[in-house]
């Protein structure tokens, strides 16, 4: 069996073939050369809160062909070509190629030799990780473009190496896919007692440091600046890209499987014959999360088919919880954030404190919920929302409890 990808999907399903006893020898393809690591906690390694060794997760009996990138697929012949140029037969196939960092249409992105210029960063990997600990070490400012979960951590991370930072969304406000607008504010005011200023609703248009109307504003090529389309600067000399991800699907469409936004899959999570995909590059129903949790949901059902576990494993969707815990910056949310007809909502807030809390109910059900700055009663309110438990006579207790009493068993 063979695995295109050796990230976070890759390994949950390598590890949990393992757990089932599958009579099986699997192959991780990967090409990076290291082995599967959590990607969700790259960001920590900037601020020293792991070193890389520690992000490094099992695979069960599965073999990790590390620095092997998979090139071209022949699904007819069920055969993969590496580039080096060999080729491996194999019987099943699971695609878990991941994600590759958006990069936005900035006026002077790519430097002369068609790479990213100097001081500038996408923000993805362990070895992107290293590049921009390494420039941040002489940085003197740093902007991050983006204000999401990656965004947001990276932002955090830099804070923590000692650089002043601020952050560019084009969004109306930071993370607006998970909180609102109030809870936002309070990550917002979070970030700025680290040092991170934030410029919402705001789109940058172009990098100084590139020709710009004719002018070479830094003749070493070097990031000098952002450039806002209202056209202010932000002085850096390090910039880190954080735009989201988009599905990496070229394989797949070069070996005809079905691609849409990602590559296509059904309840069984097979594209084709004897053809799987799982974690970052599925889109299943129309849907595409690029979360670790759905990932592995996924790994977990495609698991339980291929080794005969559960045969008739099903995967029909999932309600996920966001997570955040970077330091101070800390956010938990679920469900729906915006109040509708016959809704309920309640909201706690401590600006001394820096805390947020509102829960959505409809009844004595819960809806969605959001909180900031303590999740202590984070893992009760999101496990309650995922069975669909009653909320209790005291909803308000959700918010304030401890956890063993939160919820009414």
């Amino acid at each position: 069996m063979a695995v295109v990808g050796a990230g976070m999907a890759a390994a949950r399903f390598a590890q949990q073939l393992a757990e089932h006893g599958a009579d099986a020898e699997v192959t991780l393809y990967g090409g990076e050369p290291v082995g599967p690591y959590n990607r969700a906690l790259v960001a920590d390694v900037l601020t020293g809160l792991h070193r890389p060794a520690d992000l490094a997760l099992p695979t069960g009996e599965a073999r990790v062909r590390t620095g092997n990138e998979v090139v071209a697929l022949d699904v007819a012949g069920r055969t993969l070509r590496l580039a080096d140029g060999s080729e491996e037969p194999y019987d099943e196939l699971v695609l878990a190629t991941g994600a590759n960092p958006v990069l936005p249409p900035l006026r002077g992105l790519f430097g002369p030799r068609g790479g990213l210029r100097p001081g500038l960063h996408a923000l993805r990997s362990l070895a992107d990780c290293a590049r921009i600990a390494a420039d941040a070490a002489t940085a003197r400012r740093a902007v991050v473009i983006g204000g999401g979960v990656l965004g947001v951590s990276a932002a955090r991370a830099l804070a923590a190496c000692g650089l002043p930072v601020e952050i560019v969304h084009q969004g109306p406000h930071l993370l607006e896919r998970h909180l609102d607008e109030q809870a936002a504010a309070a990550v917002r005011d979070t970030l700025a007692g680290l040092g991170v200023t934030t410029y919402a609703g705001n789109r940058a248009r172009a990098l100084d440091g590139a020709e710009l109307d004719g002018a070479e504003l830094d003749g070493a090529g070097r990031v000098a600046g952002v450039r806002l389309a209202s056209g202010y600067r932000l002085d850096a000399d390090l910039v880190v890209l954080a735009c989201g991800v988009r599905p990496r699907t070229g394989l797949a469409h070069g070996a005809g499987l079905p691609v849409r936004y990602g590559v296509q899959v059904d309840d069984t999570l097979a594209c084709a014959p004897h053809t799987y995909a799982l974690g970052d590059c599925a889109e299943h129903r129309g849907i595409t999360h690029g979360l670790a949790a759905p990932a592995w949901e996924q790994a977990d059902v495609l698991a339980a088919r291929l080794s005969g576990a559960d045969p008739g494993a099903r995967f029909t969707g999932t309600r996920t919880l966001a997570r955040l815990s970077a330091g101070p910056v800390q956010y938990a949310a679920f469900g729906e954030h915006a109040a509708g007809p016959g809704v309920d909502v309640l909201r706690l807030g401590d600006a001394t404190r820096g805390t947020y809390k509102k829960l959505l109910l409809r009844g004595d059900r819960l809806l969605g919920g959001v909180l900031v700055g303590d999740l202590g009663t984070a893992g009760t309110l999101g496990r309650a929302w995922l069975d669909d438990r009653p909320a209790g006579p005291d909803p308000l207790s959700l918010l304030v409890a401890p956890p063993a009493y939160a919820v009414r068993q």
